[in-house]
């Protein structure tokens, strides 16, 4: 079934600031922004990020989060300050209708005047874990596969809340964010479809780190991204 398309509810921006932990930094607080904003190979016009080592780039100039998902988390946490509106993941895009299941690898979207390129799910960290006051946040957002996802920007444009998000082109539509994010955050090594996932136009990190995994024949461990307890 073709993909409907979807609305821009929120376009939102924030900017770095001293975070949670001595020397870090986040931008992980982001506000909807009214009217149109330019959208550039690194990202929205006033977004910044905190740690430009894991952060932002040309691979994660975007990051898209699905409200939805949002009910379920109230449903886990019960009443919480950040659930009660757009922003409490550090999305830049907040929509309904789209899910980690609906949307693949290579996806292009056209959204006001910019064309976008689905290219990783997310990794998410330990500054999860501070922002909502929950020990393992970041766990829980990936195991529970609600992770969002992030675009390369192809054409550069504006946008702006309201617009339409549309799906103009689909290059791997067997390699949904939800399974390829899935092989990402399995323990288990399965070493067939580590191959498979190689032959797809992965992000060099996850290329890295799947041609790790088949040549040390484990996984590698994640505490480091999960709890801060390393340079993540």
């Amino acid at each position: 079934m073709p993909l409907a398309s979807a609305t821009l509810d929120h376009l939102l921006t924030g900017l770095a600031q001293p975070f949670t932990r001595p020397g870090s930094r986040s931008a992980i607080d982001k506000h909807p922004q009214a009217g149109t904003r330019q959208v550039t190979l690194l990202g929205i016009e006033g977004d910044e990020q905190g740690d430009l080592r894991v952060h932002g780039g040309i691979d994660k100039a975007i990051h898209h989060y699905p409200r939805e998902h949002y009910q379920a988390w109230a449903e886990e946490l019960g009443e919480h300050p950040l659930l009660g509106k757009p922003g409490a993941f550090g999305e830049n895009i907040s929509s309904v209708g789209w899910r980690e299941q609906d949307i693949c690898l290579g996806d292009r979207i056209r959204v006001g005047t910019a064309l976008l390129e689905v290219s990783q799910g997310r990794m998410p960290c330990w500054k999860l874990n501070d922002r909502f006051g929950v020990a393992q946040m970041a766990l829980r957002v990936q195991q529970s596969g609600r992770t969002g996802w992030y675009y390369r920007v192809v054409e550069e444009g504006r946008a702006q809340a309201g617009d339409t998000l549309q799906l103009v082109e689909r290059q791997h539509p067997a390699w949904s964010v939800a399974r390829l994010s899935a092989v990402l955050f399995d323990k288990r090594l399965e070493l067939e479809l580590l191959r498979e996932c190689l032959a797809l136009p992965l992000v060099p990190s996850w290329r890295k780190t799947l041609e790790r995994r088949l040549e040390q024949r484990q996984v590698e461990d994640w505490s480091g991204r999960l709890q801060g307890q390393q340079a993540d």
